[in-house]
Parts: C-alpha cells; structure tokens; sequence
C-alpha cells in the first residue's frame, strides 16, 4: 500500500487533511498550535472539515480517452501507447482523497456531537469515499480498500494487497446506503450557503452510475459474480430519485449548459460542481477558468451515430442528403445535432464557425456549454459543472431495465428514453414495434441515446469499458470533417489531400468511411488496443515495489 505523510492541521475552520509522499515510511506530523483533539467538538468544525471534500472534487476536463471527443494531440489511452508507470496520479490521488475520508469518518464518529449530528457530516465523507474508490475501480479493477485513518508506521495495512473489486463496490455500496440515509434532501441544500453540498439524490444517483456500470461490466467481461444483483442495485436507486419528485428535465437543453442552468431552480441537477461567479456564498467557490474551449473537436464517428428526424439511423434512413457543404450534415437530423455543434458561418470563437478553421481541430465544432458572450469578455467560463444530471438516471435506469429483464416495456420507454427525447422536440418515439419494423436492435438504441445525450460528458470512455466494445471503437482511423470545396477559406483541397478518404471512404488501401473526402484525424496503423490489458491501468511501480510486492500488476502487464 502506498506510503503517505499524514497532516492533520486546522486553518479558518476546514480542515486540510492532505497526504504527500515520502519515501517509504509513513509518519505523524507534530500536532500544530490549533490541535486535533481540540478541532471535533461542534458541527461547524465538521461542516469545515467536509468542505475539502469538495475542493477536492475533480473539476472541468475533456476526456479524450474514448471515441467522441479528440484533442490536437493524441491521447495515449486512446490509441493505445501508454506504459507502466513510475508513480501516477491516477492511483494517488484517489487515495489522498480516500484517506481525508477516512480521518473525516473516524474523527467525526468520535467526536461529542450527538450521533444525528454525526452522521449528517459523517455522511458526505462515506459518499465521497464511495465516489473516489470507484474510480479506483473502474482503473484498475482490484484495489486496496483502506477504511481507515493511519497514525502508525507498524500498521500492516501500509503493505495491503489489492482487495477483491467485488469487496470494494460492496463498500461503496454500503457508504452510499449510509449517505444516502443520514444527508439532506436536496431542497434543504438549496440555499446560498449549501447549495453545492451532496443530498440524498446525489447518493442515489452514484448508486445507478456504480450499479449499472459493475453489472454491465461483469456481464460482458465474464466476470464471476451476479451481474443481476448490481443491475438491481441501479434499478432501486433509479426509482428511489424518480419517484422522490424532486427532479426533472430541464426545457432548454442549449441553455442546460449555461449560467441559466446552475442553482436548484434547475430541477435537472442531481450532484454539481460550484464555480464563480454566480456561486459566490455556496459551500465552495472555484473561481478559475473552466480551460474548456479550442480543446477538442467531435469525431466523424459521433456524428454519424446521430439519428435522422424519422427515428432512423444512417445506415437505414432514406432522409440522409448528399454533403456539398458543411451544414447538410445537419438536414434531418435529431435536434440535437444543431444544439450540440456548430454549423458554418454560426457566431463562434469571436467569429464565424469555419470547417478546418484551426478551431479546436479538424473534427466537428463542439459549441454544447459554450457561452460565447463570457468567452468573448473574459476568455473564461466559470459556469457550474453537472457531474450527474436527471438524464443520466433516467438513460440508466432504461438501459439497467433492459439488461436485468431482457426487455423494457414502451411504457418504460416514454418514462426514460422518450421523455429525454421530447425535451428537444425529437417526437419519434423509440417503441418496441419501431425497433422491430425497422430491423433495429433495442440495446443499441439506449447506447446510442446514451451517447448522443451525453457527449463530451465524461461518461463515454466508461461505456465502451463497460461494454468491452473498447476493442472494437479505438484501435481504428478516427475519423473529423467532410471536405468540401464550397466551404473553404482557409484550407485548401491541396493542403491536406493526403489527409482524405478517397472514393468510397478508402484510406491508406483500407474503407475507413462510407464516403470520400473524410479527413483523417489518426490513422488506425497508429491506434492499438490489446484486450487481454488495455481494459485496465497498469499499477505503477512504485506502489508495487513499497507494498513489498503484496499489491500484484493487472494481467498482461506484467
């Protein structure tokens, strides 16, 4: 297990719990002037305790791991060119977060408070203990499950072996159950000072994301283990938040994204991320940049997942059109394509949007959350972030249906899918009789909801893991724009011609595209990925090496 320096010391009421890394011991910083035994006496000492839980929580990223998004450069999951590690953040920083948990629990169920007092802070630190170590196990699968604060270098479970995942998603489990019984409904968070803070609804959505994701991935990875019982772990959770009605869709997907979405008068938020400016007084303000725009681009492969206006996919719509320029893509498509993407010459990035314009790469305009007028003033965006939204719950919660009982019913249906649909006005409905009139497959038109709903939402990388589709997504050519001479001003056809699908969507000898004059993002002789590995991290080394070879490396690893 790995090795950390424990500072346990007080400022302005929070306390900052944090671990570095030393060596190879593990030791008790002498207490400071203001000490522990003195600290977790009252409610606002653990109020401020819990707060560096959510400086602590992960803020705005692209995740470019998967094959929606693309940055400028390659991403070494994505393709496949990564090695084993020294040391890696992705393993520490969890733990760091873990451990602030952990001193938080034991120090607050200590404390003279009463035990309702107790386990209304108590009961963030087991959410957010859930939260980080299933992290940890969508990484690396078997992980240490550490439940306590250290305070001695003797203890044997500095040294701890990986613990079987079934055990720790129990854990997590078991943490939410307690959060989700002792936190506060989300109304009584709402206000200026709390807004921000983990609710019941909160703990409930981390139960189907955690349920949904480990019956899934049991199920297609041929685990041992009862897919069915985590699926049903998700399907409960999922009805507990519904029928509590305290949620629902936002009417405006675009602005969704926008300031006008932040606060608890948007009933969609089920957990958020507070930011400045319009956060100021809640429970943590995080006033930087969200660092969001000129970073990634859609690709090729996204947009032809987008249905047509008549409920039909590409491949059997009759309504598709030939595209002479950049905005036919756009004819007949799911609303969501125009609120998701920029069309040509659409304000954008203080001018017009222009294909292969160097605007964030040579894919697909991502304008979803762009607020252009705060862009244009301060080249910042500080506007919240929904880390689960009530869509998610109710794509879940369809998509958990279906796996537990093979079916799903149209009721169901207009309950889950429909409804998401609706809130664009996309008033195809998917039905039973839809999907067996026109030859479709049930499930992969909840994955398709799912990823067409939530691009560039850090959800699509765990899916196709999940899934174990990973295998089949990455290691191709990734795919951006269509070429089209009546549509360029800055580059040229002789420019990047070594870059384009030739007829019929060949490239470099293979069909990459169902058409020609796709520009290849990366080439597929450049992307691997090795099922036998790539479906886990590597454990870095040092956490091998300091474990005294208790905690083992994933298989083909090795």
């Amino acid at each position: 297990m790995k090795q950390y320096i424990f500072k346990s010391m007080v400022a302005i009421g929070v306390v900052f719990g944090t671990f570095a890394l030393t060596g190879c011991e593990l030791d008790r910083l002498p207490e400071t002037t203001l000490a522990d035994n003195t600290f977790w006496q009252s409610e606002t000492d653990l109020r401020g305790a819990c707060n560096k839980l959510y400086v602590d929580l992960p803020g705005f990223s692209h995740d470019t791991r998967a094959d929606d998004v693309i940055g400028t450069a390659s991403n070494s999951t994505s393709s496949g060119s990564w090695s084993i590690p020294a040391t890696s953040s992705n393993w520490t920083d969890p733990y760091k977060k873990i451990f602030v948990c952990n001193n938080i629990i034991e120090k607050g169920n200590n404390s003279p408070l009463s035990d309702a007092q107790k386990n209304r802070w108590t009961a963030e630190a087991y959410f957010f203990r859930a939260y980080h170590y299933f992290d940890l196990v969508k990484k690396y699968g078997d992980v240490p499950l550490v439940l306590k604060a250290f305070d001695s270098t003797s203890d044997p479970d500095i040294k701890m072996a990986r613990t079987p995942r079934e055990q720790v998603i129990q854990q997590c489990y078991e943490d939410l159950m307690f959060a989700e019984e002792n936190l506060p409904d989300i109304d009584n968070v709402s206000g200026s000072t709390d807004w921000g803070r983990v609710s019941k609804s909160a703990a409930r959505g981390m139960l189907v994301r955690i349920g949904l994701y480990e019956g899934t991935f049991i199920k297609y990875h041929g685990l041992s283990g009862d897919a069915k019982s985590h699926l049903k772990v998700a399907i409960d959770a999922a009805e507990r938040l519904i029928n509590s009605g305290k949620h629902d869709l936002y009417t405006d997907f675009q602005k969704l994204f926008y300031f006008d979405g932040e606060g608890r008068q948007n009933k969609e938020n089920v957990f958020v991320k507070i930011y400045g400016p319009n956060g100021d007084g809640a429970v943590i303000v995080h006033n930087n940049s969200r660092g969001m725009e000129n970073a990634v681009t859609v690709t090729r492969q996204t947009i032809d997942q987008i249905l047509y206006s008549d409920g039909l996919p590409r491949e059997k719509t009759a309504m598709k059109v030939e595209e002479t320029t950049h905005n036919d893509v756009f004819l007949n498509r799911d609303p969501r394509m125009a609120l998701t993407f920029y069309q040509k010459d659409e304000e954008a990035y203080k001018a017009g949007y222009n294909p292969f314009g160097n605007q964030s790469g040579n894919g697909y305009g991502l304008k979803k959350g762009f607020m252009l007028s705060e862009w244009n003033t301060t080249n910042k965006e500080t506007v919240d972030k929904m880390i689960i939204r009530y869509a998610e719950i109710l794509i879940s919660y369809a998509e958990a249906l279906y796996e537990y009982n093979g079916s799903i019913s149209d009721s169901q249906l207009d309950a889950t899918i429909n409804k998401v649909r609706a809130r664009v006005g996309f008033n195809v409905k998917l039905t039973n009789n839809f999907v067996s009139a026109n030859g479709l497959n049930m499930l992969d038109e909840i994955r398709r909801e799912r990823l067409v709903e939530f691009i560039d939402e850090n959800l699509r990388y765990n899916d196709i893991i999940r899934w174990k589709i990973a295998e089949k997504v990455l290691p191709v050519a990734m795919l951006g724009l269509k070429y089209n001479d009546a549509d360029s001003l800055s580059t040229h056809r002789e420019n990047i011609e070594s870059r384009l699908t030739g007829e019929g969507g060949m490239f470099n000898g293979k069909k990459v595209a169902d058409q020609a004059d796709i520009y290849v993002i990366e080439n597929a002789e450049n992307r691997t990925f090795d099922p036998n590995k790539d479906y886990y991290y590597p454990i870095p080394t040092y956490e091998i090496a300091t474990s005294d070879g208790n905690v083992e490396q994933n298989p083909g690893w090795r």
